[in-house]
């Protein structure tokens, strides 16, 4: 005979404003089977756990049912506190009142009854709910990072000083990212390779990091403490283990006009290269779409300069396969192309370019040494016009985001022109300005008021070019004029946007992504740093825009997951997943064709003998996720899945007639 009690939770007033808690206390309690039924406030807290533990020993009772929020967010905690009170945690089933009636009704005579069913289907499904156990799966206690900017190197550094492995994948030769393409950070103005560089050095040195740069994820198999990752490291066409990093190769190439990805198109470098001098690792790369030796046969002379003999044209790619436990991913972003605003001018007009571009103008390491030189004719600008919000808050171009970093990193770049052209004059086109961050708004106010930017409220409407001059129309909505700027320069705000072609990864990781391609976090307040794929943690600017101190903040947060993670020799896994009938089972292979996560998989069957005589499906339990597609796929009716079986999904529809 079931003894079930029913708790009902006002959750403040997000339940309790459309539904009448009451009288869902009241009407459960009429439910046969039902010994209990109380209501409170907030359910979730210490008092509201109390009240179920006090009345499972006190009720004797051998099932629970919380009418609450979503099972997502409260699950674990009323489970937990079922265990506490000696009953199995899988006698505890949650009726969800909040997403699936209170917030979606706002007439409580619709909402009452409505809550009244949901919570009398969870009392007949835990009237045949059985014990469960969880499933104890192994770790394996090496950590995969995807992305070698300064989010990923600060996740990796901080797993690695953990004591466990860490293998970092960069996609390009060198680790550190946008950020050692930058000049100065705000806002204290650090010289960013300066902060960086040493970062960069210690994850190559570590002994627990293992770096594959200029590579590329293949596949990702496998689940939570069980990942089997194949990397593809692509033929560098130089031996790293022969090359001692002189440069004579790269200094020697006739190739000399090709343009560097590195300094966004405003410089250029040879078909042998490394990206910039404090490349980590710093061994060159042959690039065989401009080499004239892998694709006409023609030169060599890298070959016949290098002293160690370490150029290889035969180098082929190599795959390696790891074992891993976690993955955090810190793939980073790019900035919207060139072409998005055509009235801006941006891609027809050389002077015309975008933060990015002008960050490597002024650096000292950019191509003009960081004296500020206009991209047309070499001319220092006497006037920059600086335009925010090119691409993001712009919901007629199809980005309604704001890229963050925008406001931060102009008032910035006006500041670093104006100590480098004192004569010079900063104008910026801005919406508003967002500076919330510590010394932040300060940092704005300072280029206003003591390096003399001059900030006009409004958009701009058209760029064109007067003779060697740029003309900036727009409109100053604070004072209602006009405003016609001739300028020599134009850097332009663009939107943050996730990464080309990204999709593929996030298919290969089985993780989210919302309509921009961003990577959608477990929950956005309380898991922020963890994906709906158990195992995978984000990290930087793949998530949303982000500023350094957020990305290095997030990397921690990554890397503190994978650590607790890795605390543990065995992982408790949910026990609701997939359960065969090999009687019934005639080893047609549709769940296993069907299954999304590869959970399936054939089992012999062997008499006395061992002989085999028949093949049935077997459940990788590791794998198994509970989501039932095996058994809506099933034919034969043989698999059923443990806390949801087709017995439970009966009775819950018997109780609505």
């Amino acid at each position: 005979m079931s003894r079930i009690g029913v708790f009902v939770c006002h959750c403040g007033e997000n339940i309790a404003r459309t539904v009448d808690v009451e009288k869902v206390r009241d009407a459960s309690m009429l439910v046969k089977g039902v010994v209990d039924a109380q209501d409170y406030k907030y359910m979730c807290s210490s008092v509201g756990q109390n009240m179920i533990k006090d009345a499972i020993k006190s009720k004797k009772l051998t099932g629970v049912v919380v009418a609450c929020c979503s099972p997502k967010m409260h699950e674990p905690t009323f489970r937990n506190a079922s265990a506490e009170a000696g009953l199995n945690p899988y006698l505890c089933e949650i009726a969800n009142i909040r997403e699936q009636c209170s917030w979606v009704h706002e007439d409580k005579a619709i909402a009452t009854p409505k809550a009244i069913e949901l919570t009398g289907l969870m009392i007949e499904k835990v009237k045949q709910n059985s014990p469960l156990g969880d499933i104890k799966v192994p770790i394996t206690k090496k950590a995969l990072v995807i992305g070698g900017g300064v989010a990923g190197i600060q996740a990796a550094l901080d797993i690695a000083e953990g004591g466990h492995q860490v293998i970092l994948v960069e996609q390009t030769p060198s680790i550190g990212g946008k950020m050692a393409g930058l000049s100065e950070t705000f806002p204290t103005l650090d010289c960013s390779q300066c902060i960086l560089t040493p970062k960069m050095v210690d994850c190559a040195r570590h002994k627990n990091i293992k770096l594959y740069t200029y590579s590329e994820i293949e596949s990702i198999k496998g689940y939570l403490g069980n990942f089997e990752v194949t990397i593809r490291k692509k033929a560098r066409f130089v031996k790293e283990s022969v090359c001692t990093g002189c440069g004579l190769c790269y200094q020697k190439c006739p190739q000399k006009k090709i343009p560097s990805e590195f300094d966004q198109g405003t410089g250029f470098r040879t078909a042998i290269y490394v990206p910039f001098p404090q490349a980590v690792p710093n061994i060159p790369v042959i690039d065989k779409n401009t080499c004239l030796k892998l694709l006409k046969d023609r030169c060599g002379l890298c070959e016949k300069v290098c002293p160690p003999g370490a150029i290889d044209y035969t180098q082929q790619d190599e795959i390696i396969t790891e074992k891993i436990g976690s993955i955090v991913v810190a793939v980073g972003y790019e900035m919207l192309p060139n072409n998005f605003y055509g009235e801006y001018g941006h891609g027809k007009y050389k002077d015309v370019i975008n933060g990015l571009q002008f960050e490597r103008i002024i650096s000292a390491s950019g191509p003009t040494k960081g004296e500020i030189k206009r991209p047309s004719d070499g001319k220092v600008p006497e006037s920059v016009v600086f335009i925010q919000c090119v691409g993001s808050r712009d919901p007629a171009k199809g980005i309604s985001f704001c890229s963050k970093i925008c406001c931060m990193y102009t008032a910035k770049q006006t500041m670093l022109y104006k100590h480098k052209v004192h004569h010079g004059k900063a104008y910026v086109f801005y919406i508003d300005i967002r500076a919330g961050g510590k010394g932040y708004e300060e940092f704005v106010m300072r280029a206003i008021e003591e390096d003399g930017a001059v900030y006009l409220r409004g958009r701009v409407s058209r760029i064109y070019r007067k003779k060697d001059k740029l003309i900036v129309r727009g409109m100053d909505t604070l004072s209602g004029n006009k405003v016609e700027i001739e300028t020599d320069l134009v850097v332009l705000a663009s939107a943050m946007m996730p990464n080309k072609n990204i999709e593929t990864l996030y298919q290969k990781l089985g993780a989210s992504y919302d309509k921009y391609h961003w990577l959608t976090e477990a929950h956005p307040k309380l898991r922020p740093v963890e994906t709906t794929n158990a195992g995978i943690f984000l990290a930087g600017a793949c998530q949303a825009p982000k500023d350094i101190p957020d990305a290095v903040s997030q990397a921690s947060g990554a890397a503190s997951k994978v650590l607790a993670l890795f605390s543990k020799d065995t992982l408790n896994k949910e026990g609701t997943v997939a359960r065969i009938n090999e009687t019934l089972c005639t080893g047609c292979q549709m769940c296993i064709n069907a299954c999304p996560y590869k959970a399936m998989e054939l089992k012999d069957i062997k008499n006395k003998q061992g002989q085999l005589i028949r093949q049935v499906a077997k459940v990788n339990e590791g794998l198994c996720q509970g989501c039932g597609v095996c058994v809506a796929t099933c034919p034969s009716k043989c698999p059923d899945l443990a806390g949801i079986t087709e017995e439970q999904v009966y009775a819950e529809i018997l109780s609505l007639s």
